[in-house]
Parts: C-alpha cells; sequence; structure tokens
C-alpha cells in the first residue's frame, strides 16, 4: 500500500536546528521512497511499511543521540505526491 507522511521534529533543546537537519539527513538515506522537505515539515511518498520501517530507525537513532523530542506525524494511506502542482 502507497502512503504519504507529513513528520515534524520539535527537538526540546535551545539549539533544535542540528538535531532536525540530522534527522532528516537520516531520512534522505534511504532510495526507496522520495522525501520532500519544507520550512515547517517533511513529506514521505512511497510503500507504507517501508517507510514506517526507516521512520521506525531513524527516530529510534535520534532519540538515543539528542534524546527529548517530539514527532507529529500525519498519514494519508495513498501517495499523493504532486497532486497539489496544479494549485
Amino acid at each position: 500500500m502507497e502512503a504519504t507522511l507529513e513528520i515534524s521534529m520539535y527537538p526540546l533543546h535551545q539549539d533544535y536546528e542540528p538535531h532536525i537537519i540530522d534527522f532528516i539527513n537520516g531520512l534522505k538515506k534511504y532510495s526507496s521512497f522520495k522525501v520532500r522537505v519544507n520550512e515547517t515539515s517533511t513529506h514521505l511518498f512511497g510503500d507504507f511499511d517501508t517507510i514506517f520501517d526507516a521512520l521506525k530507525i531513524e527516530i529510534k537513532k535520534s532519540y538515543s543521540k539528542h534524546e527529548k523530542s517530539v514527532f507529529v506525524l500525519k498519514v494519508l494511506g495513498a501517495n499523493i505526491e504532486g497532486s497539489a502542482s496544479s494549485l
């Protein structure tokens, strides 16, 4: 099943930016799904199981390295990559 995820990371640190960049770079290492970054969130497009397998690894890695962070997810059971391109 294809999926679209929107994820936002909120590190509970004053110097939060390096934690977010590290997490995004971890996601970008996977070639099995698309990663699109904007100013407020990151979107993932691809196979549901593949995305969640990667998220499990990368979120756990983030907690091991940086400890306290909040992750907010929106999940859609379809790949809608490019659907807003005509707006």
